[in-house]
């Protein structure tokens, strides 16, 4: 069996057999770099929140497959490798470079974000990219409070060559080393990227000496086609039209209860689709902007999301059928030098808002608002054991999606941003920190009610046995996520503090910048929940009163808003009910 042919033009064309078999590869190779990455890494932000995407490029940097990790990392490092290809031209990489940058502008996230690209060479031939985006602990800057320009975040790392032929920077890797808090860590995981791309690299040349670097490139080719098929056929099932919607997050950190509207745009024709994200917010005073490339995947997420959710491996042909319409200044396509310390948090109310909008056109498909925020505490002190400076994070906390047309909400999920992040284990957090996890638990009542549930978000409670500042940059307090086809909406993100031992819940919004702690005060995160889908009063009675067993929603929610009446033993009183619900209906 063949497993490639010629065209009468003398191009490669790969058989479905070896298209298969590539698709399948590129995953592993994607899936082995990320495995490496974890069990090398140095900090509990890579090797147990996981907060990194590898990927495999064309020698273009078109996206070939990613390891499933951050969605909005999908453009992110597509457009680092094309700016680096732009930056030296293919006549000025050789065999044996590895490409870095961190600029916040090109990534289009925040200076934490290193990325490191290795072009990969088959017999002399620029044959694709190992790339490697990873979230560094500290790259110096400020520790707290919000940083209004991109120059108090930290070390700011242009396009630049970490190795060459083969032979390391070391002049780069000392300036590295010499603006980092804790440089063992910092290099630690410089070591476990630069293994990512290696073991890419090596696995990737596999494929092409065993099946024949043009035979697995045109199959690459054949999986891009069938992706990009495969998503112009399910948007010709979206009904053609415009369609709009607006949110808003509650302030920027700086102008405190200024909200930051959200505006977005949806135009369906035929097979194509285009989301307008001109009329955002412009680009703000505080930490919350990104750049451009993020602006650019929070269309991709939302298309991919509504088109080809399950089309593996992620590539470039699943968005061919997307335009995306930005402009220069707003808070996902901000230009320097404003500060983009918190990218990721107003991104993912964006895609909600394209999932709103769209609610209309294609209801089977959308889903309700999500609590949209990673309920992060960032903390740092210095540790009683040894006297050392310590940096770390509480989170990402869980917290509520949005139901659908035909389900519940999933709860204690991280947010969508983050998709396959984890977060920290107590156990490790504990073991490490002077910190005390009083309770960590669902948020009752947080769900939207609806005919379908949202989902419920987490309530942490963490204690602080020795002094330590905090940091909580948390958003969405106000803005609830949204309810759709009359669905409520859910619990709003929430922080508390317990000083001195009083508590304090009454803040203005969630934003807790460089507050101490002293032992035996404490924060409390608690996530919000999903907006619910449908009316309420359309539940099955037995599920709500399932839900009150359970303590997801209580006795009186139940009966006020669900309107179901429960026996003195929780179970639904059907008779009872029927008469609640007829009382309630209007008319």
């Amino acid at each position: 069996m063949k497993a490639a042919r010629r065209t009468a033009r003398g191009k490669v064309r790969a058989d479905a057999v070896l298209t298969e078999i590539v698709r399948n590869g590129v995953i592993a190779v994607t899936e082995e770099m990320k495995t490496n990455l974890m069990r090398t890494a140095y900090n509990m932000i890579v090797y147990e929140a996981l907060d990194f995407t590898v990927g495999l490029y064309t020698a273009e940097g078109e996206t070939v497959s990613i390891g499933l990790g951050l969605p909005s990392f999908i453009r992110g490092m597509a457009e680092t490798v094309k700016a680096k290809l732009a930056h030296f031209g293919k006549d000025g990489i050789e065999p044996g470079d590895i490409l870095v940058t961190n600029d916040a502008y090109t990534t289009g996230s925040h200076l934490y974000h290193f990325t490191f690209s290795l072009p990969i060479f088959h017999q002399g031939k620029l044959s694709g990219f190992a790339c490697c985006m990873a979230h560094w602990t500290d790259v110096g800057g400020v520790l707290g409070g919000v940083t209004t320009d991109i120059y108090s975040e930290g070390l700011q790392i242009p396009i630049v060559k970490y190795a060459k032929a083969g032979v390391v920077n070391q002049d780069l890797v000392d300036i590295i080393r010499m603006n980092v808090r804790i440089p063992e860590r910092a290099m630690g995981d410089l070591r476990a990227q630069i293994t990512a791309v290696k073991a890419g690299e090596r696995r990737f040349l596999e494929l092409l000496e065993r099946y024949g670097r043009d035979e697995v490139l045109a199959a690459i080719r054949n999986i891009m086609d069938q992706s990009e098929a495969a998503a112009r056929a399910r948007t010709r099932t979206i009904p053609d039209g415009i369609y709009e919607a607006e949110s808003y997050m509650d302030d920027d950190g700086v102008e405190i209860g200024k909200p930051v509207p959200i505006k977005v745009r949806v135009v369906k024709k035929g097979e194509e689709m285009t989301i307008d994200l001109s009329q955002m917010s412009p680009q703000v005073r505080g930490f919350y902007n990104s750049g451009a490339t993020t602006g650019y995947s929070c269309a991709q997420v939302a298309y991919k999301c509504l088109t080809s959710p399950t089309d593996y491996p992620i590539n470039e042909g699943s968005f061919r059928p997307l335009k995306v319409i930005l402009a220069p200044g707003t808070v996902v396509s901000a230009v320097k030098p404003a500060a983009m310390r918190w990218w990721m948090t107003f991104p993912m109310t964006v895609v909600d808002t394209v999932f709103r909008a769209l609610e209309k056109a294609i209801p089977d498909r959308t889903i309700a608002a999500h609590h949209a925020d990673l309920l992060v505490c960032l903390i740092n002190g210095i540790s009683p054991r040894d006297g050392r400076l310590f940096l770390a994070g509480i989170g990402p906390s869980g917290g509520g999606f949005g139901a659908k047309m035909s389900e519940d909400g999933i709860s204690a999920t991280v947010c969508l941003n983050d998709g396959d992040t984890h977060n920290h284990p107590v156990e490790q957090m504990e073991a490490k920190y002077p910190l005390l996890f009083e309770r960590h638990a669902l948020r009752e009542d947080s769900g939207g009610p609806g005919r379908y549930r949202g989902g419920l978000g987490t309530e942490q409670v963490v204690q602080a046995r020795a002094p330590i500042n905090i940091n909580v940059q948390v958003d969405r307090v106000h803005c609830a996520p949204w309810g759709l086809a009359g669905g409520h909406s859910g619990a709003g993100n929430q922080v508390c503090l317990r000083i001195g031992g009083k508590e304090i819940a009454d803040l203005p919004n969630a934003k807790v910048l460089m507050k101490r702690l002293d032992p035996g005060d404490a924060i409390t995160l608690r996530a919000g929940g999903g907006g619910g889908f449908g009316p309420p009063e359309e539940r099955d009675p037995e599920k709500v009163a399932h839900d009150v067993r359970q303590g997801y929603v209580s006795r009186e929610i139940a009966e006020k808003v669900y309107r179901v009446a429960l026996d003195g033993e929780g179970r639904a009183d059907i008779s009872a009910t029927r008469l609640l619900r007829r009382a309630a209906a209007p008319g």
